[in-house]
């Protein structure tokens, strides 16, 4: 039995890998819901806003070859048009034309459709939600792993960022001391980050020849993007806010994205029919608190995770464990990938 901690895109790929070589496994998940970072909310008139990973580029080739495989679709940012940028708050946000560029990538219909058609693939019963891992115990004959009750297990996938196992969760023996500090200063992807997402019911920026795109160096919104779905039937925009603003109130941090919207598209941009947003650092299973300033990406992709411990019986995984384009969803897919060829090679040398 293989216990896999999260059901992020990392851990339900390793368990959609393990379970078509009939590897028993559970997943084991502190949320009521699986896709970690990976959020699709379903806004007014039905139209997809993504409050999570959302952009892949070509080099992601991890992740587009699963998508291939998966038979998985995909289509080009829209990028038409001008686009609003900012450079200053002393600076009125002035109409430009975007410079050429590698194209970004979105999924069709919606990120959470890769997770869904992982999840899919599982037998419902070996994914528990709700299931906060606590303790995780070595001894000579398995492992056993603490949360509401206790799992028995031949082997441990920590498929949630590091930060937080190495804070959260109790390790008997313990961890190695270097490990532990690495993990404790290795930052986690999203944590930093205010998706937010208005819902239209017409899409006027491209009426005006726009593209929805919108830069700023001062905020509220640094970088908002179209996101109108594929068959442009549904219409929103959506991107990031200034982390600096997670601390005010729903209510304040709205009236100041609503004037800068209006401030920029004009008062069009007020006719919207749906607003969301999620603030990852309050996501209690994504957001643990750092000791010291972390830089983006910080000890991703660190050589110690790569390693395996308690005699090759705790294997780590996550986005941030990847040695390939950590800190992104390819880097999530390749980690996972790796984690299932180690677990699956070392089945099959069990049974010669």
């Amino acid at each position: 039995m293989v216990i896999i901690v999260g059901a992020g895109l990392s851990g339900l790929l390793t368990a959609y890998r393990l379970k078509k070589e009939c590897i028993p496994f559970k997943i084991l998940e502190s949320r009521s819901r699986v896709g970690g970072r990976i959020h699709t909310l379903f806004s007014a008139n039905d139209t997809l806003v993504e409050l999570g990973a959302t952009w892949f580029q070509s080099p992601h080739r991890n992740l587009l070859a699963l998508l291939h495989e998966l038979k998985l679709d995909y289509f080009e940012q829209y990028m038409d048009g001008s686009a609003f940028y900012q450079p200053s708050a002393e600076a009125p946000t002035q109409l430009i034309q975007l410079p050429n560029q590698a194209p970004s990538y979105r999924i069709l219909g919606g990120t959470a459709k890769l997770i869904k058609t992982l999840y899919n693939g599982l037998d419902e019963n070996n994914v528990l939600l709700n299931k906060t891992v606590k303790e995780i115990r070595f001894h000579e004959n398995g492992v056993q792993v603490i949360a509401d009750s206790v799992y028995e297990a031949e082997k441990v996938v920590l498929a949630i960022p590091p930060k937080l196992w190495a804070r959260k969760i109790l390790f008997q023996p313990q961890l190695p001391s270097n490990l532990i500090d690495i993990a404790k200063k290795t930052h986690t992807w999203m944590e930093d980050s205010i998706k937010v997402a208005l819902t239209y019911a017409k899409p006027f920026w491209r009426d005006a020849i726009q593209s929805g795109a919108l830069f700023s160096n001062t905020g509220p919104i640094t970088e908002f993007y179209d996101h109108c779905n594929f068959e442009q039937s549904k219409y929103a925009l959506c991107g990031f806010m200034s982390s600096t603003l997670k601390n005010l109130s729903n209510e304040e941090r709205r009236e100041r994205v609503l004037n800068q919207l209006k401030s920029s598209f004009g008062k069009n941009a007020m006719d919207f029919i749906d607003y969301n947003e999620c603030i990852w650092s309050q996501e209690d299973y994504t957001f643990e608190e750092s000791e010291t300033f972390l830089f983006p990406h910080q000890n991703n992709g660190n050589a110690v995770f790569r390693e395996s411990y308690y005699e090759e019986n705790l294997l780590i995984s996550s986005s941030e464990a990847s040695q390939d384009f950590s800190g992104y969803m390819d880097g999530a897919v390749y980690i996972g990938n790796q984690i299932a060829e180690k677990i699956i090679k070392a089945h099959r040398s069990n049974l010669k």
